[in-house]
């Protein structure tokens, strides 16, 4: 007899992020993101799919916080979280259950974990200080407090509301004595458990003044449950979920490798060495002749070595043809004319990847089409989220792009990886979520620390260089020690942390002027056509001054960037003097990149003759300082340009412009 299936929901600590709805593209499949998993009460195992095979029971649902890419603890993590918890109380009465981590928003890493079904806490990587913490929530405070004397509070119980308040000594009946300050507390108040932050030492208890800050505390009773499965027992409760997206998977890539535009021509999977990349190349080799599979793998010169070894070590054991396609020294080549890439000025992309990609697929055309079979998935961002089943690769003529695992998320990688037992990139192993490029700026500050401890010649490396960039622009060693150099346009978490270090993250430009470019679509990110630059030689507010040729302007200096945006055309111009310009094709990124550029030398060039004032119908244009500046009024006629002495002898001043 099947159970009844029940409902509940955790979330973290903060408010839900949701994907905004979007339009999807042509071909896609138009599914909604499941946002939640189940879990079988009676064999204490996760599912994938409604149905317990090992019971036959219906799982209790586990709604998610977004985007719900939830995974297994690996070996690093789940000893970090028992050293975690042993530090902080003493004990972990979590040591051999099956924990899963659900990435959140956060500063950086900021896991929720789930034991037996509850989310017993968030496990995340505080910048500031640079290290690991845990944080119970009241549910695992509940658990927890049955089985430490440390870091613990009883409160004085008064039937007043408790959650949010600040206590003091008159509300303690007695505490443990090894709290110190900013320490999760467990709370017990009469029949009530719950979590707080201490807000001193215990050392330090005085009466009249705030100790503990109550976050949550509420009538619970949370207890682990039986049995202790083993990974075993988890990948036989879940058989039928994992052969159906598997045959769905396998007749996916089956039924377009075998398709006559395509069945006479080599099948290309590209293989990064990550567990993406991997299970889509085993699906593969399951789906179609072996003799067909081509394992395309993009050295970008800058993997780690383990990623490496891992993709030649796979192809060759298991006979799957590599074909390993090298940027050689591609970015160091060119990191002295760009400057560090960014989450929002990817340039190592297209140098480091497009490059590779398009030697690799050479004999690819409209001709003689082929297909790429890819690991993207759409829960690993909310930009990848409109990923279609097939797209036309937009910088491969001929080329198809088939994504077969573009639904599941990384419990489906992982419980796939462990139930055909293939062997993985043991960087997994070693604390790194991700497994690309080693300086990556989507990698977080916590991986990057894990780079410092275990390869400590490639960080020094890299940190070099970054300390002699800072200190070119007049930033402070904390810019690159604290990875501001992520980002062009730093977010809020970034700017609060400046604030906390007491630092300016703004550059300083004193180059003469100059252009290094590069553009492509983007392979890390997909998207639009963008063209990157590195413009030398103007400031950030010269640019605020001429960009309004180009459309509506923003201009933040305190968030460090200029931005004008027309309705087919986006250009953001950043304080470190780099130049991003994204429309929907390539001829107009490529016109209005043109068009960025001449301005920008427009006004870097500017002598004040004061001509192209009377140009301009509109008197948009003044003289300011002895250079023009470009009122809101500008309609962009162009008028002003055919004036201008520096715009007309731009291909002498720049001849590659």
């Amino acid at each position: 007899m099947q159970k009844k299936r029940s409902t509940f929901t955790f979330a973290s600590a903060g408010k839900k992020s949701r994907p905004k709805a979007r339009k999807t593209r042509k071909r896609s499949d138009k599914q909604v993101l499941a946002d939640h998993i189940f879990w079988c009460s009676s064999c204490n195992v996760p599912l994938i799919g409604p149905v317990c095979d090992t019971c036959g029971s219906e799982g209790t649902k586990l709604t998610l916080t977004s985007p719900s890419d939830v995974r297994f603890v690996s070996a690093y993590e789940r000893d970090l979280l028992d050293d975690l918890l042993r530090q902080l109380y003493g004990c972990n009465p979590f040591v051999d259950r099956v924990i899963l981590l659900n990435k959140v928003a956060g500063d950086d890493r900021n896991d929720e974990v789930l034991v037996d079904g509850i989310l017993i806490g968030h496990m995340y990587f505080d910048i500031l200080q640079k290290k690991s913490k845990f944080e119970p929530t009241d549910m695992g405070a509940s658990i927890l407090i049955n089985h430490t004397h440390s870091k613990i509070a009883h409160l004085h119980y008064t039937g007043r509301h408790l959650n949010g308040k600040k206590i003091s000594m008159e509300g303690i009946d007695h505490f443990s004595l090894d709290i110190e300050k900013g320490d999760p507390v467990l709370l017990r108040c009469g029949k009530l458990v719950g979590i707080g932050i201490s807000l001193e030492d215990s050392a330090n208890f005085r009466p009249g003044k705030p100790l503990l800050r109550v976050k949550k505390i509420k009538k619970i009773s949370a207890n682990l449950k039986q049995p202790v499965p083993s990974m075993d027992s988890v990948i036989k409760a879940n058989q039928s979920s994992l052969k159906k997206i598997e045959s769905n998977a396998i007749n996916m890539i089956k039924g377009i490798g075998n398709d006559p535009a395509y069945s006479s021509f080599p099948v290309n999977v590209s293989f990064s060495g990550g567990k993406d990349s991997l299970v889509v190349l085993d699906l593969a080799r399951r789906a179609l002749d072996a003799s067909r599979l081509r394992a395309i793998f993009l050295n970008t010169g800058i993997e780690f070595p383990e990623t490496v070894q891992f993709a030649h070590e796979f192809c060759n054991d298991n006979g799957i043809e590599l074909i390993e396609k090298r940027a050689e020294n591609a970015f160091w080549d060119n990191v002295e004319s760009f400057g560090p890439p960014g989450k929002d000025f990817r340039w190592c992309c297209k140098v480091c990847k497009l490059g590779p990609a398009n030697s690799a697929f050479e004999s690819c055309s409209a001709e003689n089409p082929c297909l790429a079979v890819d690991g993207k998935r759409k829960y690993e961002s909310f930009s990848r989220q409109e990923t279609a089943a097939t797209e036309v690769n937009p910088f491969v003529p001929g080329q198809l792009n088939v994504f077969p695992i573009r639904q599941w998320r990384a419990i489906e990688v992982w419980l796939y990886i462990y139930w055909k037992n293939l062997a993985y990139n043991p960087l997994y192993d070693m604390g790194f979520e991700r497994v690309g490029c080693y300086l990556c700026p989507s990698t977080l500050e916590c991986e990057f620390e894990r780079v410092r401890q275990l390869f400590p010649e490639l960080y020094e490396r890299w940190m070099a260089y970054l300390q002699k960039w800072t200190a070119s622009k007049g930033l402070p060693p904390e810019y690159a020690e604290y990875g501001f150099w992520r980002w062009q346009q730093h977010p809020p978490k970034m700017l609060a942390l400046a604030k906390q270090l007491g630092i300016s993250i703004k550059p300083v430009e004193t180059e003469d002027f100059s252009i290094s470019a590069v553009s492509g679509h983007s392979v890390c990110s997909g998207g639009d056509f963008s063209v990157e630059a590195r413009i030398r030689g103007v400031s950030l507010s010269e640019a605020s001054d001429v960009l309004r040729m180009m459309g509506n302007v923003v201009y933040s200096p305190e968030m460090g960037v200029v931005l004008a945006k027309s309705r087919s055309c986006t250009v953001k111009f950043f304080a470190s003097g780099n130049l991003k310009v994204t429309a929907a094709d390539r001829k107009i990124a490529d016109r209005m990149y043109r068009n960025a550029c001449l301005q920008l030398l427009r006004i870097a060039r500017c002598s004040g003759c004061g001509v192209c004032l009377n140009a301009c119908a509109k008197g948009s244009i003044e003289l300011k300082n002895g250079k023009i500046k470009i009122h809101d009024s500008c309609t962009g006629c162009g008028k002003c340009n055919e004036s201008c002495v520096v715009i007309r002898y731009a291909n002498r001043i720049i001849p590659d412009i």
